[in-house]
């Protein structure tokens, strides 16, 4: 069996989105090294439960100051020289950049990337100086750090073509295509639907995740349909484009949304929500639709990478234009009056989880492409 090494830019993603992952590597009999910053007890302790073996990550994961980069990349080569990991698997910006570098530096061959989502720099937005120098520089890392890698891995079809166009993968390192990271269905299970129309939204408190949207079409469909309930669950953020807190307690007083806070565990949502809602300006695959869809929900998303790839319109819900409220209020509208295609619609969506997004079928994936059957990839 194999030694492999994950880097990830927060502790709570390695728990909540590769989990499964983890505790499948270590049922193998894989030694599972795992490496991301702000773990708190409880997380580390999640994570021993799972198998890895924890080190806590010098990383400011949304900072841009040097030193500090250069601190992540120094500990994070000293300590490949000191486990001497097989195999080297990073998630996310600045551990694909750092973590990489690290393991050309450290001279381990075996070195793969997960792009979980493109994000801010490659969604479509206004133009400017300060983006385009971004955009610019973040290609350039990721495209020195994956120089020589052995296999970078995508959660859409969109997301690689891309990456391809604009410089990020260099030549000959080859891309995978998995279907996103998969969804647990014994911990995610179908659930009645509730009778009254009940949107939710769960994500990030961010503006590209489609928050404002998403708040500015309850505001249209709240004119006509007074008595619709639409919830808003998800984490501040520290990011540049985060909401803040007086915005949603603004929300809240002129009835707009319910806020659900920031929870360990989403499934009670789920059970009390009729239709999810993500209006997203990209995604890499989002969980929260898949976690909606393995418990039977229908769902409302913009037609954007990562959000077509598990919408189907007409099968398990409606694809809508981005940045639209207008587009979006309609498509809740139509669905909270019909019950008998938000029934028909969740059932679809059952269907799509246990077929294409079971976390068992995507981790077999995972472990072929990156050679832990043996095969040197």
């Amino acid at each position: 069996m194999a030694s492999i090494l994950l880097i990830d830019s927060n502790a709570a993603s390695l728990v909540n989105f590769r989990g499964d992952w983890i505790a499948a590597l270590h049922a193998r009999g894989d030694r599972v090294f795992v490496t991301a910053p702000a773990a708190t007890p409880a997380l580390q302790a999640k994570l021993t439960n799972l198998g890895a073996l924890f080190f806590p990550l010098p990383l400011q994961r949304t900072g841009t100051n040097p030193w500090q980069d250069l601190l992540t990349l120094v500990f994070l080569l000293r300590l490949m020289r000191r486990l001497r990991p097989e195999k080297v698997l990073a998630y996310t910006v600045k551990p694909i950049v750092y973590g990489l570098l690290a393991a050309r530096l450290a001279g381990i061959a075996h070195r793969y990337a997960m792009i979980t989502g493109l994000g801010y720099v490659f969604t479509d937005g206004p133009a400017s100086m300060r983006r385009a120098l971004l955009k610019r520089l973040v290609v350039g890392l990721y495209r020195a750090a994956l120089t020589g890698a052995r296999g970078v891995l995508f959660l859409n079809h969109d997301d690689p073509n891309t990456a391809k166009a604009s410089g990020v993968i260099p030549p000959r390192v080859p891309c995978h295509v998995i279907p996103g990271e998969g969804v647990n269905l014994a911990h995610f299970t179908p659930a009645p639907l509730p009778d009254a129309p009940v949107f939710l939204m769960i994500a990030r408190l961010l503006r590209d995740k489609g928050v404002y949207d998403y708040v500015a079409a309850a505001r249209l469909l709240k004119k006509t349909h007074p008595h619709v309930v639409c919830r808003l669950l998800g984490p501040f953020d520290s990011n540049p484009s985060a909401i803040h807190e007086e915005e949603v307690r603004a929300w809240i007083a002129e009835g707009l949304v319910d806020y659900l806070g920031s929870v360990n565990d989403v499934r009670p949502a789920l059970r009390e929500a009729s239709v999810v809602v993500l209006p997203s300006y990209r995604e890499g695959t989002p969980r929260s639709l898949l976690e909606a869809m393995a418990m039977g929900r229908p769902l409302i998303a913009t037609d954007v990478p990562g959000c077509r790839e598990v919408v189907q319109p007409g099968v398990n819900g409606l694809l809508v234009p981005v940045r639209d409220p207008e587009a979006l209020a309609n498509a809740m509208r139509a669905l909270a009056d019909d019950a008998s295609r938000r029934t028909a619609w969740g059932l679809q969506s059952l269907r799509l989880a246990q077929e294409k997004y079971d976390v068992h079928t995507v981790n077999a994936r995972m472990i072929a492409i990156l050679g832990l059957n043996g095969d040197k990839t």
